[in-house]
């Protein structure tokens, strides 16, 4: 109940010890029990808090409408507090599972999707890379679970009944400039998806890095690794590329946005107390699953221009082209654990084989040109330069 003495932290909340296990190989261990009672408690603790986002506070400071459609896409989004300090990302369902984003929309300008969210992680862990935060769905009462616990009064300003007599809210910028932004509950449930908060930055620093195969932001600029297919060589001399597993790890995020579908990853966050060699996480992946009928194989680059990939991520996905572990039967069974399923339609999960198979295609073409010994690497080694590479066979 409202003004009720808080809670005393446990030491065994959930909330905590996800963050207790969070180490340099991912943000949870293979079999982590943490995180099944984690995503058990996001669905099922009832909020003592709702509120904007940072970044959507800042924008209520600077409403102009002609600056709504920008990379960023903000979509209505709120953070959700549980008790023993438990905090979630809430993204609401803005688009149901069959529609697909129209063809003429930029990928800056599409919708997030709570179900791309969820799906995102569940493919994630699959993969066995483990940096996309622990996300479940859930059916939020927006009467009970939002309006009733926010302090916010521009959050509570922004609750209206439809004419259908839906309870409706909605971002409270985009709103002067569009009213369909609202987001409606049916009358008072609405599905999202929640995604557990990281440790607080004081704790726990991350960085935000440019990603060196960012897309250009305008409707008809190219960045140059669209005209180059040379690029790579030049993100190799520069620091921090140049000597850790740092572009490694950035062909397992391309490869993981490849699958998904995921245009939109302008930045990469990495913890700074694992150093330049730290896992890079794999946030905000609502923009991903949007077209199950196109693959953008352009999100491939970073993969096809150099040519590298880990031994490990290799054998992870040649598993999975195996036909007794389908992906896509790998993911219908895990995304069957999540109280929104089915969270995928089928014609999403038949597209994460397809794509499979063009990742899988790539990386045989860079084989059949370099060598395996020049394009598979060991864990925590680079792999040897084609010219290197050469010079040991000749001794």
């Amino acid at each position: 109940t409202t003004g009720a003495a808080p809670l005393p932290l446990r030491p065994e909340a959930s909330w905590l010890q996800f963050h207790l296990g969070i180490s340099r190989d991912g943000l949870y261990p293979r079999s982590s029990p943490a995180v099944s009672r984690l995503l058990r408690d996001m669905q099922e603790f009832p909020t003592i808090s709702a509120d904007y986002s940072q970044d959507e506070k800042a924008l209520l400071g600077a409403c102009d409408c002609s600056q709504i459609v920008k990379p960023s896409g903000v979509h209505l989004k709120l953070v959700l507090r549980f008790q023993d300090f438990g905090k979630a990302m809430f993204k609401p369902m803005r688009q149901k599972r069959e529609e697909e984003t129209p063809e003429d929309f930029f990928y800056f300008v599409d919708f997030q999707r709570h179900n791309a969210e969820i799906a995102a992680f569940h493919l994630d862990r699959i993969l066995d890379f483990r940096r996309v935060p622990p996300t479940v769905g859930r059916l939020i009462n927006v009467t009970k679970e939002i309006l009733e616990v926010t302090k916010n009064e521009v959050l509570q300003s922004v609750f209206f009944v439809s004419p259908a007599s839906n309870v409706c809210f909605f971002a409270k910028c985009p709103y002067m400039c569009k009213t369909e932004y609202a987001v409606c509950g049916n009358p008072h449930l609405l599905e999202g998806s929640l995604s557990a908060f990281l440790p607080s930055l004081n704790l726990a620093p991350r960085l935000s890095i440019p990603n060196p195969w960012i897309r250009s932001y305008s409707f008809d600029g190219k960045e140059e690794w669209e005209v180059n297919p040379l690029y790579c060589n030049t993100v190799r001399e520069i620091y921090p590329y140049s000597n850790s597993n740092r572009l490694l790890n950035i062909v397992d995020m391309a490869i993981f946005d490849f699958l998904i579908g995921n245009m939109d990853r302008h930045h990469y966050e990495m913890f700074t107390k694992f150093g330049d060699d730290g896992f890079l996480l794999h946030l905000d992946n609502a923009r991903g699953f949007g077209r199950h009928s196109h693959d953008e194989i352009s999100i491939l680059a970073p993969l096809s221009q150099c040519c590298m990939i880990k031994r490990t991520t290799l054998l992870r996905l040649r598993l999975l082209a195996e036909p007794e572990y389908r992906l896509s039967d790998v993911m219908r069974e895990s995304l069957l654990q999540d109280p929104l399923a089915p969270v995928l339609t089928e014609p999403h999960l038949l597209a994460l084989d397809r794509r499979l198979q063009l990742v899988l295609d790539a990386v045989a073409r860079c084989i059949d040109t370099f060598g395996e010994a020049t394009v598979v690497a060991e864990d925590g080694a680079q792999p040897r330069s084609a010219a290197g590479h050469r010079a040991r066979l000749d001794t």
